[in-house]
Formats: C-alpha cells, structure tokens, sequence
C-alpha cells in the first residue's frame, strides 16, 4: 500500500517492502512464526491487565491486542512494531471511562484514529525528533509512578469504593485504607513479583510472565483452601451474551461488530463531544510519540528504517477500526515489540501472528483466564510501572546532564503526575526551547582580529543572529565603535539571521554615526538570502558588503 503526503512523497506500509517487495519464504515464515508465538503469550495478561487498569473489563484489552495488532502490523511503518493497549494510555483513559463510560472512551478512541490519520496525511511523522529527551523521561517517569499507585488497591487487596480523579487524593485514600489489607491478596501479589523479578536470572528464552502468572494462581488455590477470598477476573468482572446468559469473567466469543455508541446509554450532544475533542487529541499526541519512539529504538536493534508517517497512519487506522470490535486506544508497545526482535521476528507477520495466537487464547482458553488473580495483575503492572520509569536514565541525568535540562525533567515528572500529560509535555518542550535559545544565544559573541589598527575595527561574529541574541551583540558592538572610522564584521560564523537579527542589524545601521562605515564580509547563504529579500543594500559612505575579509580590508587602508 502506497499513500501520498501533501508533499507528493511517498509513504509506504512495512508490510509492502518487508513481504512482497523482499522475497518471503518458509524460513521467514517460521522465525516469525515462534516470535509471534513469544509475544503473544506476553500480550495476553498485559492486554487484560491494562484494560483494567483503564477501568473496563478485561475483554476489551484483548479485542485490542486482536483487531488493533493485526491492521496496524498490515499498514504501519515499522516492520517490528506490536501494538495493542499500553501502559502510557493508563492515566488517560481512566478518567474518560469513569466519567463518559465504555461508550465514550471507543468514541475517543475512534476519533484519535482519525487525528493520528491527518497526521500522517500531513507528514508530521519526523516532529518526534524535536521533543528533547528531558521531557520523554520526565512525562513517562510520571506515568509509571502514576500507574505503580493505582495498583495498590489490587495488589494489597485493599477495600476502596472509589478511587479519586486528583494523585493526591488517590494517595490520601490509598493511606486512610490500608489498614484494610487482605494478607491472601497480598502474598499472591508478592509471589507474582517475586517470580517477575527472579525469572531473567535464569536466562530461560520464555518471557517471564506466564510463569509468573502460573505461580499466583497456584498460589491462591493453595489459600482458597483455607478459606481465603481473593479476588480474580471471574469475581469482579460479568458478561451478558446475545442469548442473555450472564457469565463471570471473559466472554469465549470473538469480538464483534458493535457501533462504539452502542454499547451503553450514550448520549450524543455538542458538550460531550467538545469535551471528548481535546481528549481524543491527547491519544492521538500519546500514541505519535510512543509509537515512533517505539519504531526509532527497533531502528537501532535491527539497522533497518521504519516509515515515520506511514507508521502514524497505520496506528491511525488501527484505532479507528478497534472501536467497532470493543477495543480501546492502541499504540506500538516497546516491551512487546523489543521481546519480538529478540525472539527472531523478520516481518510485520510475526505481529499478526501475534494477535492470531491472542484471539485463539480468547476463544480457548476464555475460563481459565477467568481464575488470574487481579492482584497478579497489579503485579505484572507493577514491572511494566519500574521498566517504564527508566530509573537508570533518570539517574544518568540527574547526575550529568546540565541543570536545565534536570529540572524539565522533573517538572515534566511532577506535572504528569498532579496534573496532565498534556500540560507536562507542552510546558516542558516550552521551557527547553526557552533554555535552549538562551544557551544558543550565549554562544554568539564578538571576537576582535588582529588586522584592526587606530582607524579600523575588525570583528568577527561567531554564532546566529536570532533574536534571542541579535539584540545584545549589536548593542555590545555599539559600545565598542568609539574612536573607529571603520566597522569590518566577518560573518562567516553567522549560520543564521532571521527577522529580530534583522531588525537589529537595520537600527545598528541607523544608528551609526555620519563619520562610521560597516563593511559586512563573508556572509554564508542564509544570511546573503535573508538581506537580499529584505532589499538590504549598500549604502554609500555607511554600507558595504565584500566576499573576503581581504577586499574589506583592503579598502580601508
């Protein structure tokens, strides 16, 4: 499949080049045959595990991994990208199902299908490239100590009717009932962890979190003998088939075909969508970001190189269509996707395979997912919160990374946890392009040369001329004028003048007094463009422009 930017550029799928355009054969079909098989068994409790987590049932979290998994592998742009529902999603989607239901949060779902569409349509693919990774840390810090809370409930067993909007609220409750712990709950979590944490020491190729699971559940039968309560999927979550038969846990049907309106009293008005409008927005912002540092870091593990805007318009597609099979927000997951380089994918088939491998569990094995112990789950997120944290980049930065860049870090961190991810990733790439301007801005200075003599100044200008800087170097260059019948500047060090460098330039110019003359010499092509457009030209006895520093000074003698 081959679409066009509004540029006329091509944009081409993975699929296309990794299968049909690059011959495919048995053995490819193999190697993506066993990494699918590895990332699907993966994917199953993460895919439940985090639709909880987003406040529905945990069906929805496996429709996603299904449909949304399978037509991003087709269209996206990265050849081992798996997608389905991820943890950064998690303090987004929340509190859309609290406040507008399963209903409203497919619809958000469906409409940051088609802003991640426009996206790619418009090629904004490569703006990833100028988030700083100060703010990528600070707000992806601040999601897993967000999501890491939200799991005490589950993982303590604690009793809580309602889980509160604001962290610190959460927090305050989480304390107020603690004293509420279930003991069973809590050693079924810990052992979950135990064996999470443990199990890459044995450098054993099956990912951990089956085994992990494994243990919870046999760890909770062992409990239920003595008459121990803890509770599972099955216990807290209830279906309704067509036929009307209510059942405990996960449906053993495939998903189905359901406007995402339809799903429960719904009720379509101008607030509603005005309100889901900006939220739509942040999924779709949420889901650019981590796919496409999803496809940059898979870039760097294989030495291959995924489509940028084809990726955006496959996960476009994919969280427009899930909705309509119950799946919720979907984004490449780096976890699953890393686990699937590792376990030999080739292609984008290994992803559909994987969703394959996920809808076979859910028509098979539908009954005993239902036993998995919810604070097994909470412990699973538990891992994902502490991988997602990048606790050891954190601590790099903090160590070595300049001032600046440690508190937008931070910042970012503390935003995105008392207030939005949104508000945290706009007002960290504000201040570091604020910082960066000024630090950019400090680099332009004057450097007199040794050709200057009683009459004539020679200077040489290192840096932009941007209007962070322009300002203060013509100033200082001002006060420096005293005495000089002639001003020689060397621009060959000047990358850049934009309209403020301009400016000042102009009422330097101006400002110079009758007995002076400028001489402006080795200008790079910016700059040459930027006075030619603005009709900046020589001026007799005042203005002068030379190719060399030579011919400038040779005028003056």
């Amino acid at each position: 499949m081959k679409l066009y930017g509004l540029s006329g550029t091509k944009i081409s799928c993975a699929f296309i080049s990794a299968c049909i355009t690059t011959p495919y054969n048995t053995t490819r079909f193999l190697k993506d045959l066993i990494a699918g098989i590895t990332v699907g068994i993966i994917a199953i409790p993460l895919a439940m595990a985090l639709a909880i987590a987003s406040g529905v049932a945990p069906q929805h979290g496996l429709y996603t991994a299904i449909i949304a998994g399978f037509v991003i592998a087709l269209t996206g742009g990265s050849r081992f990208s798996v997608s389905g529902p991820t943890a950064a999603f998690v303090v987004i989607l929340y509190p859309v199902s609290t406040q507008f239901g399963l209903s409203g949060l497919l619809i958000a779902t469906l409409l940051s299908g088609v802003f991640l569409i426009l996206m790619g349509v418009i090629r904004l693919g490569r703006l990833i490239e100028y988030i700083p990774l100060p703010v990528v840390l600070g707000f992806t810090s601040g999601i897993a100590i967000t999501i890491a809370t939200m799991q005490i409930k589950d993982f303590f067993g604690l009793t809580l009717e309602h889980m509160p909007e604001s962290y610190i609220n959460k927090v305050i409750e989480l304390v107020k009932t603690f004293p509420t712990i279930n003991i069973a709950d809590t050693l079924v979590g810990f052992v979950t962890l135990i064996v999470l944490i443990v199990w890459p020491k044995f450098r054993v190729k099956i990912s951990g979190h089956l085994p992990a699971l494994i243990a919870g559940i046999l760890t909770m039968l062992l409990f239920n003998q003595f008459g121990y309560h803890i509770e599972t999927i099955g216990s807290r979550f209830t279906y309704t088939l067509a036929d009307n038969t209510v059942g405990h846990g996960i449906p053993p049907v495939l998903p189905e075909f359901i406007l995402p309106w339809e799903h429960a009293t719904f009720t379509w008005d101008w607030s509603t969508l005005t309100a889901l409008m900006p939220i739509s927005l942040t999924m779709a912002m949420l889901c650019a970001i981590e796919s496409l540092l999803c496809a940059v870091v898979l870039d760097e593990m294989t030495h291959t190189k995924h489509h940028s805007n084809s990726e955006l318009i496959g996960q476009g597609l994919g969280n427009l269509i899930a909705p309509f099979f119950g799946g919720i927000s979907a984004t490449a997951a780096i976890a699953r996707s890393a686990a699937n380089v590792k376990a030999g994918a080739t292609s984008p088939i290994a992803a559909v395979l994987h969703s394959i491998i996920v809808l076979l569990a859910l028509i098979c094995f539908a009954p005993l997912l239902s036993f998995i112990p919810l604070s097994a789950m909470a412990a699973l997120l538990l891992i994902v919160a502490w991988n997602m944290s990048a606790v050891q980049r954190v601590i790099y930065i903090i160590k070595c990374a300049p001032k600046d860049d440690i508190i937008i870090m931070l910042i970012c961190m503390s935003l995105t946890v008392l207030f939005d991810m949104v508000i945290a990733i706009t007002l960290g790439i504000v201040l570091a392009s604020i910082l960066f301007m000024r630090r950019i801005a400090r680099m332009t200075r004057l450097v007199e040369l040794n050709q200057s003599n009683e009459k004539t100044l020679v200077l040489r200008i290192n840096g932009p001329l941007f209007f962070a800087a322009a300002e203060k170097t013509f100033l200082e260059l001002y006060q420096k004028i005293n005495g000089y019948q002639h001003i020689v500047l060397q621009w060959d060090a000047v990358p850049i003048l934009d309209a403020g460098g301009l400016n000042a330039l102009i009422h330097f110019i101006d400002e110079l007094p009758p007995q002076v003359d400028l001489s402006i010499c080795e200008l790079q092509f910016q700059p040459l463009k930027t006075l030619a457009r603005a009709r900046v030209v020589p001026i007799a006895d005042k203005l002068m422009f030379y190719s060399t520093l030579d011919e400038a000074l040779k005028d003056k003698i």
